[in-house]
């Protein structure tokens, strides 16, 4: 450990970043995987893992190729059992031979011969200790210190072998904690809780410490990113207070695939990269690995010329003197959603809203309202809803030519809404000027949109009961600077709602991947922190539709609105025992109208049974062609024939009375 990674650490204490009001990459121990160093200053790893059956040496071969060539620096392969891991030998040795360099990881489960056989082989291990030695059986265990101190014995009597392979061979490891997998001694000490997911990664690095070994990384991973969050965090701070700072392998487990597995690996990983933590990514989407590098890729390119610094203004009561860096006016490690008061519909108890701007459509058309989940049939001259229903449209300074739906309500320029005929459905937004000299103001609603500078002292007096703060920023480092403007809140005790907004207006217009997993990490990472009542999202050259989908995704993610069915659904790899892609899909398209219903769906019993530990439902690989069906934590039917699977779980739903009929819209005219 150089000088600055001592200060750094001495800096940090309490704490698990350099600093929440700018960006400052926390500086970790550099660790050599291969040709490949991780950690220190170098630039944030990419990574994924073949799906392959590791015992194919020439499809898991061709696959780490095709890997490495969508921007993988780090190649991951399953070995569930001694001859996988010997086989990696030959994957590694046709490899070299086709002039492939890239750093293989074997990716260890239950066999800790396997760890010792490829530590030998591949330059990196990864080891659960939820499964290594432990066991998960969902039992309740009781320990008195003495017990629980032999209990540890046990497992440096057992891992201490690989400890030693991996210094005399100069391998490195992964010790990667899984949410879904921690085994019952950690659960009974601790709970299902991100303390218990770092206790259980820290035993098993006290050890290698002990034994003088120190090419480690460390991962906590949860399908839910709340949880992920925290657990990073909480790990952060608990290394810093034991002189550690080992590189951080981030992801998040079992996002799911399509928009959903991108929203959800963003607000889970760009929370923490926006902090300054993270090393390597993997993006864990139930789809081929190579799909999964250019994800990750788009995320940590964000923070390659990210320099340190937000701009401060004298005249803001929001300044480092007033809110210390030092200082977190709420726990990073628990989610508590910050109290404001109800306006209408918005704060107070509201789930958080949406809203989209259409002042650019063609407001003569009723059918525009389609992107915003209202879908208007022209013979019966009525809006059919669908779950993703926009709260509040945006119409700037124009009048349209048709009614809206009762349900969503239209907001206007101040000017604009000032002269307005009928002001039943609508609310004017001010600029902050106008609202600290405007004569008439809304009864009920009031938006103001301000950003960082706009906290004068004259602005805090003149907030009302009747106000929701429309939050803006153009910083570079935009999620820091919005959260400032919160730590103000708080220390002046105003609970007024706060609408989150963000727009991007780049040189060169986002794709629709960036723009989502730009925003579900900017407001993904406020949300996950209590933090926001509703949001407003926009994108030069991104559609309503897809702003509204991406808007509503956040918030499930987040799980701070949910409005659709969520899959908890692996990325596949060499242990899966049947089609994850295709039977993922098979599901969907029988399950998606089940709002707010939890469908794990696993490719076999590794982490299964326990990452899906909060899912109503579960689909999981036990066997060649055998399925087997769960209900939450417990097992309904065993050794389900695949073929039958689906139409077994859609009936275990049914016998739950989980189930409802899909709505048929029919499409008339």
């Amino acid at each position: 450990m150089n000088q600055a990674e001592i200060n750094q650490l001495k800096t940090l204490k309490g704490k698990y970043c350099n600093s929440l009001s700018e960006y400052s990459r926390f500086i970790t121990r550099e660790v050599k995987i291969g040709d490949i160093p991780m950690g220190g200053n170098n630039p944030i790893r990419i990574q994924s893992m073949t799906t392959t059956d590791t015992m194919d040496t020439i499809g898991t071969v061709e696959q780490t190729i095709r890997m490495v060539e969508a921007g993988c620096e780090y190649v991951r392969i399953t070995a569930p059992s001694i001859k996988e891991a010997q086989n990696l030998a030959e994957i590694k040795k046709e490899l070299r031979r086709r002039g492939c360099k890239v750093p293989l990881v074997a990716d260890i489960h239950f066999t800790p011969n396997a760890a010792e056989a490829a530590a030998r082989i591949v330059e990196k291990v990864r080891v659960n200790p939820g499964n290594y030695i432990d066991k998960k059986k969902f039992q309740q265990l009781e320990y008195t210190e003495a017990e629980y101190q032999q209990e540890l014995e046990k497992i440096r009597q057992r891992f201490t072998p690989l400890v030693n392979i991996c210094k005399e061979y100069g391998t490195a490891m992964r010790i990667g904690t899984n949410h879904g997998s921690l085994s019952d001694r950690i659960m009974s000490q601790y709970g299902d809780t991100p303390l218990g997911m770092v206790e259980s990664a820290l035993e098993f690095v006290r050890i290698c410490e002990d034994l003088r070994y120190f090419d480690l990384v460390i991962s906590m991973k949860s399908s839910n990113p709340k949880v992920m969050v925290q657990a990073y965090r909480l790990l952060v701070e608990k290394m810093v207070a034991e002189g550690m700072n080992y590189p951080l392998h981030l992801g998040v487990t079992e996002a799911g695939d399509g928009e959903d597995g991108r929203i959800k690996s963003a607000v889970g990983i760009g929370t923490l990269l926006e902090d300054g933590l993270g090393d390597t990514i993997r993006v864990s989407l139930t789809e081929e690995p190579e799909f999964e590098a250019p994800v990750a890729i788009a995320l940590a390119n964000r923070y390659k010329f990210r320099v340190a610094g937000v701009e401060n203004n004298k005249d803001s009561l929001i300044s480092e003197t007033r809110n210390p860096k030092s200082e977190i006016p709420y726990s990073p490690y628990g989610y508590k959603k910050h109290k404001t008061h109800e306006v209408v519909n918005v704060g107070g108890h509201n789930v958080p809203r949406v809203m989209i701007d259409i002042s650019g459509e063609n407001l003569k058309d009723p059918s525009i309202l389609a992107d915003l989940g209202y879908n208007y049939s022209a013979m019966l001259d009525k809006f059919n809803m669908s779950e993703q229903t926009a709260d509040f449209a945006f119409l700037g300074n124009n009048l349209p030519s048709f009614n809206f739906p009762g349900n969503l309500k239209l907001v206007y320029n101040y000017t604009t809404w000032r002269n307005l005929d009928d002001q039943s459905n609508a609310h004017p937004l001010f600029r902050v000027e106008e609202f600290l000299t405007a004569e008439v103001k809304d009864e009920t609603l009031n938006f103001v949109e301000g950003n960082i500078h706009s906290f004068t002292d004259s602005f805090i007096h003149s907030l009302k009961n009747n106000v929701v703060l429309v939050l803006t920023t153009e910083s570079g480092h935009g999620m820091a600077e919005q959260r400032r403007v919160y730590f103000n809140l708080l220390e002046q005790k105003i609970d007024i709602p706060v609408i989150l907004k963000r727009t991007y207006s780049e040189k060169a217009p986002l794709t629709v991947d960036q723009f989502q997993l730009y925003a579900s990490t900017d407001i993904g990472a406020l949300l996950v922190d209590g933090f926001g009542d509703g949001l407003w999202l926009g994108a030069d050259g991104i559609s309503n539709k897809v702003i509204n989908s991406t808007a509503f995704g956040i918030l499930q993610a987040t799980r701070t609105r949910i409005s659709k069915t969520e899959y908890i659904s692996c990325p596949s790899c060499g242990r899966t025992l049947f089609d994850l892609q295709e039977t993922t899909q098979l599901i969907r398209n029988r399950t998606d109208h089940l709002k707010g219903i939890k469908i794990g769906i696993m490719g076999c019993i590794v982490n299964g049974p326990g990452e899906m530990a909060d899912a109503d439902y579960g689909y999981v690989g036990t066997g060649p062609g055998v399925i087997t069906l769960y209900k939450e934590k417990e097992v309904v039917k065993r050794n389900v024939p695949s073929e039958k699977a689906v139409d077994e779980l859609i009936h275990l739903i049914k016998e739950n009375g989980d189930w409802v009929e899909p709505i048929i819209i029919e499409h008339l005219g």
